[in-house]
């Protein structure tokens, strides 16, 4: 059973009392906490549509990534605490509001309440698929509480070596959770299926991002996702990597990654033939990341 008394839902399986205000590896509490919400048109094309994704952006997380692009929400504590109903409410607003979906991010941590808040608000009228968008870093029990109300499953895969995963997200055990719980995740779900706009209706859609000298990592998750998960899975390759947060002190990750290893990373995709996804490019510009090509 899952429960906040003795918090279990991610792999850290803290196992303090939420509910009296005792906080483990994540800093959250029993309420729902978050940074912000509202309509963001900067995800791959499937998910951001045609009017956007209705995002939520929940504050803290159960990684502790030195590099961590969103660092002031998933370390810093940074947010406002929110009932279960104003979640609801956040829902039909976005949906109201003519967002494709509902992109729930970071979302782990706060399961049990969102669970909750996506009951009232389908009784509420909410029919726009959920997203959720997460580290990949799932407990394969806590993911079984919400069969049936997620449509998208939208998981970062990091790291194929743990030592990896230790040294940069100080997660031990990375690598096995992270495949049980996209195993889970396609068992749920499936292969994406795309609207007559090409807009996420359901499935599985796995992210990676390319981390400065290390090409080999990315090469290693293609290989497993293509083995494992299949060629006709939707894959997003992100090259949006800057060095920030903790990275100053890893000087091997202390810079943007170069068009060269992104090429190199695009060259390998093109050989496995995947039949769907994404790459993003670095751009002319190399301040500037924009979504580069549909595989179909």
């Amino acid at each position: 059973m899952m429960t906040l008394k003795k918090c279990n839902l991610c792999p850290h399986n803290c196992l303090v009392d939420r509910t009296k205000s005792k906080k483990g590896f994540c800093n959250a509490g029993s309420k729902i906490k978050i940074a912000k919400y509202g309509n963001f048109k900067f995800e791959e094309p499937c998910i951001s549509g045609r009017n956007g994704s209705g995002t939520v952006f929940f504050s803290n997380c159960n990684l502790n990534c030195v590099y961590c692009q969103n660092y002031e929400i998933s370390s810093k504590n940074i947010g406002r605490e929110i009932s279960v109903k104003e979640l609801s409410d956040i829902f039909i607003e976005l949906q109201e509001n003519n967002c494709d979906n509902i992109n729930l991010v970071t979302p782990t941590i706060y399961v049990l309440q969102i669970k909750e808040a996506l009951i009232i608000a389908r009784e509420k009228g909410l029919n726009i698929p959920v997203i959720y968008n997460s580290s990949g870093y799932e407990n394969v029990e806590t993911l079984k509480e919400l069969e049936g109300l997620i449509d998208v499953y939208l998981p970062d895969f990091k790291y194929i070596n743990n030592d990896l995963a230790f040294k940069y997200s100080g997660i031990k055990n990375y690598f096995e959770i992270v495949t049980n719980a996209i195993f889970e995740m396609k068992k749920q779900v499936g292969n994406i299926v795309l609207d007559k706009d090409g807009i996420a209706k359901k499935g599985l859609i796995v992210r990676h991002l390319i981390l400065p000298n290390n090409v080999k990592n990315s090469k290693a998750i293609l290989d497993w996702i293509f083995k494992n998960i299949g060629k006709d899975t939707f894959v997003s390759i992100m090259a949006q990597y800057f060095p920030t947060y903790k990275a100053i002190n890893y000087p091997e990750i202390n810079r943007k990654i170069t068009r060269r290893e992104l090429k190199s990373v695009e060259k390998y995709m093109y050989e496995l033939e995947f039949d769907n996804g994404y790459i993003q490019d670095i751009g002319k510009n190399e301040e500037e990341y924009v979504p580069d090509f549909n595989l179909n």
